[in-house]
């Protein structure tokens, strides 16, 4: 018997570009980055440190996002996010109550014990250490009522694109007919970002926005949450998971081998599962010189001759660690409900006789196959693969 097809049909994002999907893609269409020096970010904590002049990108409306009456300020922003993605697909509180949650954070709520959010309520059972991270997910499932168990990923930066993948794993089991996958991150944390300044992750003057440019020098940290409804109920259209794949690079705690074997590999096993056509890519692309060299190692060593398509998300939202995975997906499922995908933001994109960057958004066909890239901190690669199919 054929395994079910497994459709996205809920999506909320918000992140410095938008508090919606649609926010996102309108802004990506017309090349806008969200991308800002953290002294131009109104109430951030950062305007006199060392970081001020970082671009990065800021959640601006931070009531709406991360205040609630007794969570952390991730776990507030998964359950506002949640109950938006449910909205969108339209579920009974009989079908929502059944899901199953996935979460994926590499940080979660420790911005509460770093001092980061000293607007959280203090309630000391929420301050177990245990907490930090598994309270995103256990959040979701009280405020929405959801009976089905839940899960929290901390895979580093492959974390939600992990979380969807187990989620399609699952729901293709026929353990579950719905599941709820979220993603959330918020690295602006003035100990967080010294770590990784000190680990040679963060960007450096003259903070060049091109993550394969030969001087690229880190990442560009941004806040986002994203959460994305997926379903296996017959008949459904729209964006589907068509395959998910993992594996490490058993090589460093923090660099990535140079030749990005294990993620070539990695990509190969998708185009040996995969029959439709692959015409496009969603990197990881994080900017740091160690991803540069892995990651375009990798990729033209599994697309030797196709000019696939190139889509980098990252230049307009910051790279939002553990959460990256999740808003990617759900900014490339905007796309395909439009019939398109993204354009590069102008200028970001270094020339590659292997890889196109389109400057403006372009048209995908019924059964075309994009994939999304993400790569962990300690070497673990992730790989979904997104099938377009036309709206009813």
């Amino acid at each position: 018997m054929a395994s079910p097809t497994v459709h996205i049909t809920g999506l909320a994002a918000a992140s410095a570009l938008g508090d919606t999907p649609a926010a996102h893609l309108a802004a990506i269409n017309a090349g806008h980055s969200a991308l800002r020096p953290l002294a131009h970010f109104p109430d951030a904590p950062l305007t006199t440190s060392p970081f001020q002049n970082l671009p990065a990108g800021w959640i601006t409306d931070r009531k709406t996002w991360f205040r609630g009456r007794r969570y952390g300020a991730a776990s507030n922003a998964a359950v506002h996010a949640a109950r938006l993605a449910v909205s969108d697909a339209g579920w009974t509180p009989a079908q929502t109550a059944s899901a199953w949650i996935f979460a994926g954070s590499s940080r979660a709520n420790v911005g509460e014990l770093l001092g980061a959010w000293p607007a959280r309520r203090p309630i000391s059972k929420f301050r177990a250490s245990n907490s930090m991270h598994s309270e995103v997910a256990a959040a979701v499932s009280i405020e929405l009522g959801i009976r089905g168990p839940w899960q929290m990923l901390a895979n580093g930066c492959s974390a939600s694109l992990d979380a969807l993948g187990l989620a399609w794993m699952a729901l293709r089991s026929g353990a579950t007919q719905r599941a709820l996958v979220l993603g959330v991150e918020l690295p602006l944390c003035p100990v967080l970002l010294e770590g990784f300044t000190d680990t040679g992750l963060l960007a450096t003057p003259p903070h060049l926005n091109d993550p394969f440019h030969p001087q690229t020098s880190g990442f560009f940290p941004g806040e986002a949450v994203a959460a994305l409804a997926l379903e296996v109920t017959p008949n459904l259209t729209g964006p589907e998971i068509l395959w998910y794949g993992a594996n490490s690079d058993a090589y460093d705690s923090i660099a990535l081998p140079p030749d990005g074997s294990a993620l070539a590999q990695l990509l190969a096993q998708a185009q040996t599962a995969i029959t439709e056509p692959i015409v496009a890519l969603c990197p990881h692309a994080n900017g740091t010189p160690s991803n540069r060299l892995a990651e375009s190692a990798a990729l033209t060593t599994a697309f030797p001759t196709s000019p696939l398509s190139t889509h980098h998300l990252k230049p307009f939202t910051g790279h939002s660690l553990g959460a990256s995975g999740a808003l990617e997906v759900a900014l490339l499922a905007t796309a395909m409900r439009q019939n398109q995908l993204p354009p590069n933001l102008p200028n970001t994109h270094t020339p590659s006789p292997h890889f196109q960057a389109p400057a403006h958004p372009i048209p995908i066909a019924p059964g075309s196959v994009i994939l999304k890239i993400a790569i962990g901190m300690g070497g673990h690669n992730a790989v979904l693969a997104l099938r377009h199919s036309k709206p009813a």
